[in-house]
């Protein structure tokens, strides 16, 4: 009978650690290269290089295994509705490979902005020149020839669309990519980045549409970009103070992207991220980042590795077998949960006497104290779903007029610290 339970407990813990490693969703990096040049399709390893097995060695060991691999379109199809290149696609193909091997996951990143180098001059998509229907072209052929490749994490179909033609929105291009896709792959995860460079700050003014798009495979997931310096261009051309840098300055930028990603109740994924390693102030502002996104079950890609990079600031490839700074920070985020738990509000205890919140029920704005200026506090509904994250300003949280009826629970750091009505 010992033996029987013994093999019975074993059995349980067994199976709770399969289903927490599967639950969990990988954090990672960009390895850039394919992407590199100007001059197209260009000379392999002279205009762009793709990284190697020592790059996936280092990474892969590090624990980062969610590789977003950047590629051009001008290289993959050297001519628009053309077949495409047999030699970029082996080169594609062993990069996945590759991978594989190592159990890390790859997204095919198209890099390409929502233009196409025609003769030295960068064409948009819905111009003269460039149509709707060659990007759709490209990506049935590509789904077409990729999906066998069980550790494609997700098709990334556009990198960073910005500065489209009025009468062409991205909307429609991304739906027409979709349709495109589905057509030889149904299985993959679809990765959309947002308009205006898919900038997390800016997307409910230019990316809010997207969540009209439709998939028949229901697999959709949403890429938004976070950068802390000034102009968020991830130049950081002046020190963190004249940037205008603070801690939770990434968790401001990203929040409307994730607020929007739970009040719709999609997917969501940051394709790029990444700071410099001049100020320690930058490492810690990156490291309130990541806790953010965990927090609310968010991956993504660091940028970036890669084997061309030199001096680049951004870049966390090791040099003489030395790791950058940044490294470290992003070994403490290697994973986030797949689905955030709910907050079990039935069993919810409110502290008393230490905070006081005010008026209850509110209407736009709530008073706070006993929590210094500068804080968030984060809103759930009574579902446990995250509804909103503010800063603490003027002892008050504003603007909650667009909050629905209802019942909300406010959580401090780790503690849920009140319970609201509207």
């Amino acid at each position: 009978m010992k033996k029987k339970l013994t093999i019975a407990l074993l059995s349980i813990i067994l199976f709770s650690i399969k289903n927490d490693v599967y639950s969990q969703t990988p954090f990672g990096v960009n390895l850039a290269g394919a992407d590199f040049g100007s001059n197209f399709p260009g000379t392999y390893n002279v205009d762009y290089t793709y990284p190697t097995s020592v790059e996936l060695d280092y990474y892969h060991a590090k624990g980062l295994n969610l590789i977003r691999l950047p590629i051009k379109w001008e290289r993959i199809q050297p001519i628009l509705n053309g077949n495409l290149s047999d030699a970029e696609l082996v080169r594609i193909k062993n990069f996945l490979l590759l991978a594989q091997n190592r159990n890390m996951n790859v997204i095919i990143d198209l890099h390409n902005y929502c233009r196409y180098n025609i003769k030295g001059i960068d064409k948009i998509i819905g111009s003269n020149d460039l149509s709707i229907a060659n990007i759709k072209n490209l990506w049935t052929q590509l789904a077409l020839e990729l999906k066998t490749y069980t550790n494609i994490w997700g098709y990334g179909i556009m990198n960073e669309p910005h500065d489209l033609l009025v009468n062409v929105p991205w909307f429609n291009i991304a739906q027409e990519i979709i349709n495109g896709i589905r057509i030889n792959d149904l299985k993959t995860r679809i990765i959309v980045g947002g308009d205006s460079w898919s900038s997390a700050e800016r997307w409910m003014q230019y990316s809010n549409n997207l969540k009209n798009l439709s998939d028949p495979s229901n697999k959709l997931t949403f890429e938004a970009h976070v950068y802390f310096d000034k102009d968020a261009s991830g130049l950081y051309v002046n020190n963190y103070d004249n940037e205008g840098a603070y801690p939770n300055i990434g968790i401001d930028r990203v929040a409307p992207f994730v607020n929007w990603l739970k009040t719709n109740n999609l997917n969501g994924f940051i394709g790029e991220y990444g700071v410099p390693a001049n100020d320690n102030r930058w490492i810690i502002a990156l490291n309130n980042f990541l806790s953010y996104l965990k927090e609310n079950c968010i991956n993504g890609t660091y940028w970036a590795g890669g084997p061309w990079w030199g001096n680049y600031i951004l870049s966390i490839e090791p040099v003489l077998g030395i790791d950058k700074p940044q490294m470290s920070t992003l070994l403490k985020h290697l994973s986030t949960n797949a689905n955030c738990p709910s907050l079990n509000i039935d069993y919810v205890t409110i502290p008393l006497n230490q905070y006081h919140f005010s008026p209850n029920p509110f209407l736009d704005k709530i008073k706070i104290s006993g929590i210094n200026e500068g804080e968030y506090i984060n809103i759930y509904d009574m579902y446990g779903r995250l509804i909103n994250s503010q800063k603490i300003i003027n002892s008050s949280i504003d603007n909650l007029g667009n909050l629905k009826p209802g019942i909300y629970f406010l959580k401090y750091k780790d503690l849920i610290v009140s319970k609201m009505i509207k």
